[in-house]
């Protein structure tokens, strides 16, 4: 290999890449990449020249006229030349002649292209092609090399990154898991607290009642009595008002009868929403779970938000039912978030054509058939619940994030609380989690829960 490069054979350069640290959405541009085009019809020997002078060289780029025809790489160059004849075959022969003959799958992708994207490509290809090296392709139409090694190493380097931050959110959950048990128990314990005393006051209203109106009796017994009470009597009745004090009596115990049943109501919500699942699923009513939760952000909700309740006869659902409770707190949550959002907006930047609906939520439960692929296996049953807002909606971009942050890999990254949702429906309940959102109309949540 002693004879001279091609004047016109320009040198190969390697691009500097970029100085960011890689990450899960790092592309294929932020990696180095060897820019070296030549001529079909240059000889292999001018092309062998220029990669003994430079080691690292991983192949070069084919043009003919400019425009790109295709990649020789080192390997394929060297495996052709120490074949027995190879060197008095191939090596005076025009890159051309020399690339019909060695011509090998070749894979091309985009500089935006993902690494972790690039790499499951790359693995794809048969084994004798593993070593090959990737043609990037820019916006510009320009054509670089990505050497296969280099592309592994990025690719480890970003697992690696993952699988740190895998592991760190794994232990901020933990830490989370155990300050919300902690929480649950510390909340449980006081509504105890609060339930012992409202117990006390619903368990001697009855008798209050009773007495009140056993002492309205004696009252009247001695007024048809004594008809002509003296005027001390006649001046207290005056003096405490008497006959409004009879009337509003009965009232009065009603309120404290509601007041009583609300307080009970609510903190057992309260108690259940904290409430710490077992090992095991056990059956629970899901009607009372979304009541529970529509109690707990009613004064959130108050007058402002319609919400509709139409609700299957639906059996009771092997579940965890504390992760259920949230799982119906973020939904209901995010509707309510959105609605008021929309109200206040519309109250104080309304625009041309904009609807002035009552804000609404509507909840929808029934049990559903699906049927099987496979006609040999019977069709699955589910319960169906279905949130409904008539709020905005989403893009179909915003919805794309919110299901792109159902990945494993955008997990890793961030968590919100319809990922955490979602992970609960599907990975600890086996069931499915839909989203349904356009532009104008709405939004819809629907939750599949198999039965067993």
């Amino acid at each position: 290999m002693s004879q001279k490069v091609r004047a016109d054979i320009s040198p190969p350069y390697l691009s500097s890449g970029s100085d960011r640290d890689l990450n899960l959405q790092s592309t294929l541009q932020e990696l180095q990449l060897y820019n070296f085009q030549v001529e079909a019809s240059c000889t292999a020997a001018e092309v062998a020249k220029v990669f003994e002078k430079y080691p690292l060289l991983p192949g070069a780029i084919l043009v003919e006229e400019g425009n790109y025809t295709g990649m020789i790489s080192r390997r394929r160059l060297l495996e052709l030349f120490i074949r027995p004849y190879g060197q008095e075959l191939f090596f005076e022969q025009s890159l051309a002649i020399f690339y019909s003959y060695a011509r090998t799958p070749i894979l091309l992708l985009a500089d935006h292209t993902p690494i972790l994207t690039a790499m499951q490509l790359a693995m794809r290809r048969s084994p004798e092609l593993m070593t090959e090296p990737v043609v990037v392709k820019t916006e510009s139409d320009t054509y670089s090399l990505l050497d296969a090694q280099e592309l592994n190493i990025a690719s480890w380097q970003i697992r690696g990154i993952e699988t740190q931050v895998r592991y760190e959110r794994s232990q901020i959950q933990m830490i989370q898991n155990d300050k919300m048990a902690s929480l649950g128990r510390l909340v449980d314990g006081i509504a105890h607290e609060i339930l012992d005393p409202v117990g006390f006051i619903w368990g001697n209203l009855t008798y209050i009642s009773k007495y009140s109106q056993d002492l309205l009796k004696l009252i009247a017994a001695y007024e048809q009595e004594s008809p002509h009470p003296t005027k001390e009597i006649i001046y207290l009745k005056e003096e405490i008002e008497f006959d409004f004090i009879e009337e509003d009596l009965s009232r009065v115990l009603t309120s404290i009868y509601t007041g009583a049943e609300r307080l009970k109501k609510l903190v057992t919500s309260l108690q259940n929403f904290c409430h710490i699942d077992e090992v095991y699923p056990k059956p629970a009513d899901l009607h009372k779970c979304i009541d529970n939760i529509l109690l707990l952000i009613n004064s959130r909700v108050k007058k402002e938000i319609q919400v509709i309740r139409n609700y299957g006869n639906l059996p009771p659902v092997y579940c965890f039912v504390g992760q259920l409770h949230q799982v119906f707190m973020n939904i209901l949550s995010q509707s309510v978030d959105v609605l008021l959002d929309e109200a206040v907006r519309l109250q104080l930047n309304p625009a041309p054509g904009d609807k002035v609906e009552i804000p609404r939520i509507e909840i929808n439960t029934s049990v559903i058939s699906q049927t099987a692929k496979n006609p040999q296996v019977p069709d699955s049953r589910w319960v169906s619940i279905r949130i409904t807002d008539n709020g905005p909606g989403m893009s179909k971009e915003f919805q794309q994030q919110i299901i792109e942050s159902f990945s494993v890999e955008k997990r890793a990254d961030k968590e919100t609380s319809l990922a955490v949702s979602y992970r609960i429906i599907t990975a600890r309940h086996g069931g499915k989690f839909n989203l349904r959102s356009e532009v104008g109309v709405g939004t819809e949540f629907e939750i599949l829960l198999p039965l067993v």
